[in-house]
Protein backbone atom coordinates (compact mmCIF):
# COMPACT_ATOMS: atom_id res chain seq x y z
CA UNK A 1 0.00 0.00 0.00
CA UNK A 2 1.21 3.36 -1.05
CA UNK A 3 1.82 6.09 1.35
CA UNK A 4 -0.80 8.78 1.35
CA UNK A 5 0.98 12.14 0.37
CA UNK A 6 -1.52 14.42 2.31
CA UNK A 7 -0.03 12.71 5.47
CA UNK A 8 3.20 14.08 4.51
CA UNK A 9 4.02 17.67 5.63
CA UNK A 10 5.47 19.22 2.10
CA UNK A 11 8.73 21.58 2.09
CA UNK A 12 5.90 24.46 1.52
CA UNK A 13 4.07 23.72 4.40
CA UNK A 14 7.13 23.45 6.86
CA UNK A 15 8.56 26.73 5.61
CA UNK A 16 5.46 28.50 5.89
CA UNK A 17 5.76 27.16 9.65
CA UNK A 18 9.10 28.25 10.25
CA UNK A 19 8.44 31.59 8.96
CA UNK A 20 5.09 32.10 11.12
CA UNK A 21 7.54 30.91 14.28
CA UNK A 22 10.24 33.24 13.08
CA UNK A 23 7.90 36.11 12.83
CA UNK A 24 6.07 35.63 15.97
CA UNK A 25 9.36 35.58 18.23
CA UNK A 26 10.80 38.70 16.00
CA UNK A 27 7.79 40.86 16.94
CA UNK A 28 7.31 39.19 20.53
CA UNK A 29 4.04 38.33 19.82
CA UNK A 30 3.08 34.77 21.57
CA UNK A 31 1.45 32.24 19.55
CA UNK A 32 -1.37 32.35 21.80
CA UNK A 33 -2.82 35.52 20.71
CA UNK A 34 -2.13 35.07 17.04
CA UNK A 35 -4.43 32.37 17.33
CA UNK A 36 -6.95 34.65 18.96
CA UNK A 37 -6.55 37.60 16.37
CA UNK A 38 -7.64 34.84 13.81
CA UNK A 39 -10.81 33.61 15.46
CA UNK A 40 -8.85 30.39 16.96
CA UNK A 41 -8.29 28.33 20.13
CA UNK A 42 -5.13 29.36 22.04
CA UNK A 43 -3.45 26.28 20.87
CA UNK A 44 -4.59 26.02 17.04
CA UNK A 45 -1.15 28.09 15.66
CA UNK A 46 1.09 26.08 18.48
CA UNK A 47 -0.31 22.80 16.98
CA UNK A 48 0.02 24.05 13.36
CA UNK A 49 3.72 24.44 13.82
CA UNK A 50 4.76 21.72 16.50
CA UNK A 51 2.78 19.05 14.87
CA UNK A 52 1.87 20.07 11.30
CA UNK A 53 -2.19 20.28 12.03
CA UNK A 54 -3.43 22.06 10.41
CA UNK A 55 -1.08 20.54 7.74
CA UNK A 56 -1.73 24.35 5.40
CA UNK A 57 -3.01 27.53 7.23
CA UNK A 58 -7.17 28.40 6.00
CA UNK A 59 -6.88 31.42 3.27
CA UNK A 60 -8.54 33.37 5.92
CA UNK A 61 -5.94 32.96 8.18
CA UNK A 62 -3.48 33.09 6.29
CA UNK A 63 -4.65 36.69 5.33
CA UNK A 64 -4.90 38.12 8.58
CA UNK A 65 -1.90 37.31 9.83
CA UNK A 66 -0.10 38.08 6.89
CA UNK A 67 -1.73 41.53 7.12
CA UNK A 68 -0.99 41.68 10.80
CA UNK A 69 3.05 41.15 10.13
CA UNK A 70 3.10 43.64 6.86
CA UNK A 71 4.20 40.36 4.55
CA UNK A 72 3.04 38.67 1.64
CA UNK A 73 0.46 36.04 2.19
CA UNK A 74 2.88 33.67 -0.15
CA UNK A 75 5.19 33.44 3.24
CA UNK A 76 2.93 31.50 5.18
CA UNK A 77 1.82 29.74 2.39
CA UNK A 78 -0.64 31.68 0.20
CA UNK A 79 -0.32 31.86 -3.71
CA UNK A 80 1.83 34.85 -4.62
CA UNK A 81 0.46 38.10 -4.01
CA UNK A 82 -1.60 39.72 -6.45
CA UNK A 83 -1.41 43.08 -7.78
CA UNK A 84 -3.91 46.54 -6.13
CA UNK A 85 -5.85 46.36 -8.99
CA UNK A 86 -6.62 42.30 -9.41
CA UNK A 87 -7.49 42.42 -5.19
CA UNK A 88 -10.74 43.99 -5.72
CA UNK A 89 -13.53 41.55 -5.82
CA UNK A 90 -16.18 40.86 -8.64
CA UNK A 91 -18.50 43.52 -6.17
CA UNK A 92 -15.83 46.02 -6.69
CA UNK A 93 -15.00 45.99 -3.00
CA UNK A 94 -11.21 47.15 -2.13
CA UNK A 95 -8.79 45.18 -0.35
CA UNK A 96 -9.20 45.32 3.34
CA UNK A 97 -6.38 45.53 6.49
CA UNK A 98 -7.14 43.63 9.28
CA UNK A 99 -6.49 45.91 11.99
CA UNK A 100 -5.96 44.13 15.78
CA UNK A 101 -8.25 44.75 18.92
CA UNK A 102 -6.07 44.80 21.76
CA UNK A 103 -7.54 43.16 24.86
CA UNK A 104 -6.55 46.02 27.48
CA UNK A 105 -7.96 49.87 27.80
CA UNK A 106 -6.14 53.26 27.63
CA UNK A 107 -8.09 54.79 30.47
CA UNK A 108 -9.76 58.90 29.92
CA UNK A 109 -8.87 59.03 33.58
CA UNK A 110 -7.00 58.19 36.73
CA UNK A 111 -4.85 55.31 34.59
CA UNK A 112 -5.35 52.07 33.78
CA UNK A 113 -3.15 49.55 34.61
CA UNK A 114 -1.81 47.69 31.08
CA UNK A 115 -2.81 44.07 31.17
CA UNK A 116 -2.27 41.42 28.45
CA UNK A 117 -1.64 43.37 24.93
CA UNK A 118 -2.61 39.57 22.58
CA UNK A 119 -5.10 41.05 19.90
CA UNK A 120 -8.54 39.24 20.37
CA UNK A 121 -10.00 40.27 17.28
CA UNK A 122 -10.00 43.28 14.54
CA UNK A 123 -11.10 45.58 12.56
CA UNK A 124 -11.53 45.64 9.15
CA UNK A 125 -10.17 48.90 7.06
CA UNK A 126 -10.25 49.77 4.06
CA UNK A 127 -6.71 49.82 2.31
CA UNK A 128 -7.57 53.22 -0.06
CA UNK A 129 -8.75 54.74 3.14
CA UNK A 130 -5.30 54.08 4.88
CA UNK A 131 -3.40 54.57 1.84
CA UNK A 132 -5.22 58.40 1.22
CA UNK A 133 -5.02 59.00 5.23
CA UNK A 134 -1.01 58.07 4.86
CA UNK A 135 -1.25 55.06 7.40
CA UNK A 136 0.45 51.86 7.78
CA UNK A 137 -1.63 48.89 9.10
CA UNK A 138 1.34 47.71 10.50
CA UNK A 139 1.70 50.48 12.88
CA UNK A 140 -1.89 50.48 13.99
CA UNK A 141 -4.12 49.31 16.74
CA UNK A 142 -7.55 49.44 18.38
CA UNK A 143 -7.95 50.35 22.31
CA UNK A 144 -11.05 50.96 24.13
CA UNK A 145 -11.43 53.80 26.15
CA UNK A 146 -12.05 53.99 29.77
CA UNK A 147 -13.10 56.46 32.29
CA UNK A 148 -14.58 59.89 31.27
CA UNK A 149 -11.29 62.67 31.63
CA UNK A 150 -11.68 62.75 28.09
CA UNK A 151 -15.54 63.94 27.68
CA UNK A 152 -16.97 64.57 25.49
CA UNK A 153 -14.15 63.88 22.86
CA UNK A 154 -13.53 60.56 23.86
CA UNK A 155 -16.26 59.10 25.79
CA UNK A 156 -16.45 56.06 27.91
CA UNK A 157 -16.15 52.64 25.25
CA UNK A 158 -15.16 54.45 22.55
CA UNK A 159 -12.83 52.34 19.94
CA UNK A 160 -9.56 54.11 19.22
CA UNK A 161 -6.73 53.36 16.47
CA UNK A 162 -3.36 53.93 17.60
CA UNK A 163 -0.50 54.79 15.09
CA UNK A 164 2.56 53.73 16.85
CA UNK A 165 4.47 55.01 14.18
CA UNK A 166 3.31 58.46 14.83
CA UNK A 167 5.25 59.95 18.26
CA UNK A 168 4.95 62.86 20.17
CA UNK A 169 6.06 66.10 17.65
CA UNK A 170 3.15 68.24 18.48
CA UNK A 171 0.57 68.78 20.49
CA UNK A 172 -2.44 66.03 20.20
CA UNK A 173 -3.77 63.42 21.39
CA UNK A 174 -1.61 60.12 22.60
CA UNK A 175 -1.76 56.92 24.23
CA UNK A 176 0.72 56.93 26.80
CA UNK A 177 2.42 54.72 29.55
CA UNK A 178 2.99 56.41 32.69
CA UNK A 179 4.78 53.73 34.65
CA UNK A 180 2.39 50.61 34.91
CA UNK A 181 -0.56 53.05 33.88
CA UNK A 182 -2.17 53.13 30.34
CA UNK A 183 -3.88 56.34 29.55
CA UNK A 184 -5.57 58.77 26.24
CA UNK A 185 -4.76 62.38 26.85
CA UNK A 186 -3.93 65.31 24.99
CA UNK A 187 0.07 65.79 25.02
CA UNK A 188 1.07 69.66 25.44
CA UNK A 189 4.87 71.21 25.19
CA UNK A 190 5.56 72.26 28.84
CA UNK A 191 8.90 73.80 28.39
CA UNK A 192 12.64 71.64 27.92
CA UNK A 193 11.88 68.20 28.88
CA UNK A 194 8.63 68.54 30.28
CA UNK A 195 5.39 67.46 28.73
CA UNK A 196 1.85 68.11 30.30
CA UNK A 197 -1.22 65.84 30.14
CA UNK A 198 -4.49 67.28 29.48
CA UNK A 199 -7.85 66.00 30.08
CA UNK A 200 -11.19 67.34 27.90
CA UNK A 201 -13.22 67.26 31.17
CA UNK A 202 -12.03 70.24 32.96
CA UNK A 203 -12.92 68.33 36.23
CA UNK A 204 -9.45 66.97 35.77
CA UNK A 205 -6.66 69.29 36.09
CA UNK A 206 -3.44 69.30 34.08
CA UNK A 207 -0.77 66.60 34.75
CA UNK A 208 3.00 67.86 34.21
CA UNK A 209 5.77 64.99 34.09
CA UNK A 210 8.85 64.68 32.86
CA UNK A 211 9.36 63.42 28.74
CA UNK A 212 11.69 60.61 30.94
CA UNK A 213 8.97 59.77 32.98
CA UNK A 214 6.47 58.36 30.08
CA UNK A 215 6.65 56.39 27.33
CA UNK A 216 4.54 57.89 24.05
CA UNK A 217 2.73 54.30 22.34
CA UNK A 218 1.38 56.63 19.70
CA UNK A 219 -1.36 59.34 18.56
CA UNK A 220 -5.00 58.63 18.20
CA UNK A 221 -5.62 58.95 14.73
CA UNK A 222 -9.48 57.66 14.58
CA UNK A 223 -12.58 57.14 17.21
CA UNK A 224 -15.81 54.85 17.09
CA UNK A 225 -18.19 54.64 19.71
CA UNK A 226 -21.79 53.74 19.66
CA UNK A 227 -24.70 56.84 19.72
Amino acid sequence: MKDDPTSVPSAESDAARARLLELSRSRGSSLAGLSALIGRNSSYLQQFIRKGSPRKLEEHDRKVLAEFFGIDECELGGVEEKSYASSRSSSGDEDFHAIPRLSLAAAAGPGQFAGDESPFDNFGFSGRWLRENGFDPKMLSALTVEGDSMEPLLRHGDEILVDRGSRFERDGVHVVRLGEALMVKRLASAGAGRIALLSQNLAYPPVEVGLDEIEVLGRVVWKSGRL
